[in-house]
């Protein structure tokens, strides 16, 4: 295989292979003629450029296009088998993986139990997983282009930090397990990559500006801006549950008081409902609460699902207050689409509905009017094949 181009070389032919690999990575396939008129640039240039990538093996011939009769073109785009990638979503009670090949299609997916904890034991138990689910997946390392993990919290992908989990050496996590898994590792922000695994694959039909909203047990967001993931100056964008939006006095798991994570997270979610039951609600899951059984965010929305009146009343008005915030995003930033996704989602139109309802009240009907809301599309693999695709970005120097 030959990747010298990989080598960020700024030669022009280096810069055309990765302009071409990048329009791949965006559209599937293309034939020279139509490629060539994406760049600007000639059908002989455009071709010598493919020729030598197909050469170093990263893109091949997918067949013939077109309508019937006559000559159709040829169509080319990345060649699925020429390396591979493993993504990696840590969550609190599981570790999901997958192997992607080149192109992005799952190849393999598996679920581990892990109880996830800020301390160098569940650290070693991920590696361990990570070891494992190689192992299972019987791809040989040195096929293995990168393995990519997402962490919540603040994460510096360019540094290779993570500051709010595994912060237990002076080299940054990459490096760490670089060390202990034997491959290229990046590690990136969780609701970044879910946000980059639908736009690419999902809802976000490679629209211009969109904006991910990660609301599982905690709250996060990710910004496609201009095309483009959006870090900030540090890599640490994306911190919205973390605005002080409430004056509820209550304490949030960053240590400040009033975040919008206090009231709109799945957190928020469960602490609002077992709070009711206190009160003397009634519910579904009442004769639990009095047995002092455990009672979960899942149990919540399974109670949900089946019409249960406390959790209905409960989801819409995390809805209210959520979609207030959407509208101040809205206001902000214009984007075209606001994608809804994290284990909430699943709430569909009890949480939509009351999130609409207060988003017209809050938002500019101007700014409003071009922006869609939708659900997550890819829901549990969104951050996996986001991971899979940031770590291929990276690898191509794109």
């Amino acid at each position: 295989m030959d990747a010298d181009f990989l080598n960020n070389s700024n030669s022009k032919s280096d810069q055309l292979k990765r302009r071409i690999l990048l329009r791949y990575t965006m559209c599937g396939g293309e034939s020279i003629a139509d490629l060539s008129h994406e760049l600007g640039l000639s059908i002989p240039t455009v071709t010598k450029a493919v020729t030598e990538l197909i050469k170093a093996d990263f893109v091949c011939e997918l067949g013939r296009q077109g309508p019937t009769g006559g000559r159709r073109p040829c169509i080319y785009g990345l060649n699925p088998s020429v390396g591979y990638f493993v993504g990696v979503n840590i969550k609190r009670k599981e570790l999901d993986m997958c192997l992607t090949n080149f192109r992005g299609d799952i190849l393999l997916s598996k679920q581990y139990k892990y109880d996830f904890e800020n301390t160098p034991q569940a650290l070693d138990e991920m590696c361990n997983r990570i070891n494992s689910f190689i192992t299972f997946s019987k791809v040989k390392r040195k096929s293995l282009f990168s393995i990519g993990i997402n962490i919540p919290g603040r994460v510096n992908p360019e540094t290779g930090y993570s500051y709010s989990y595994f912060f237990f050496d002076e080299k940054p996590l990459s490096m760490v397990l670089e060390e202990r898994l034997g491959c290229p590792v990046c590690i990136e922000n969780d609701s970044r990559a879910m946000a980059y695994g639908e736009y690419m694959y999902g809802v976000g039909n490679n629209e211009q500006n969109m904006i991910f909203l990660n609301i599982s047990w905690g709250f996060g967001i990710g910004m496609i801006l201009d095309r483009k993931l959006y870090y900030g100056k540090s890599g640490f964008s994306g911190e919205y549950g973390h605005f002080p939006f409430f004056d509820n006095e209550v304490i949030c798991r960053c240590g400040k008081r009033g975040c919008l994570e206090t009231e709109v997270s799945g957190w928020a979610v469960h602490r609002h409902f077992i709070e009711k039951l206190k009160q003397g609600h009634t519910s579904t899951l009442s004769k639990r609460y009095h047995n002092q059984e455990q009672i979960t965010l899942h149990d919540i929305l399974d109670a949900l699902e089946s019409e249960d009146v406390l959790a209905i009343e409960v989801m819409e008005e995390v809805g209210q207050k959520l979609g207030r915030a959407i509208a101040g995003l809205i206001n902000m930033f214009n984007p075209e689409v606001i994608v809804l996704g994290g284990l909430l989602s699943s709430a569909q139109n009890y949480l939509l509905l009351p999130l609409k309802t207060a988003i017209n009240k809050y938002s500019l009907n101007l700014v409003c009017k071009d922006t869609t809301i939708k659900v997550s599309k890819l829901q549990e693999t969104a951050g996996l094949v986001g991971i899979c695709a940031i770590a291929r970005n990276k690898i191509l120097g794109l």
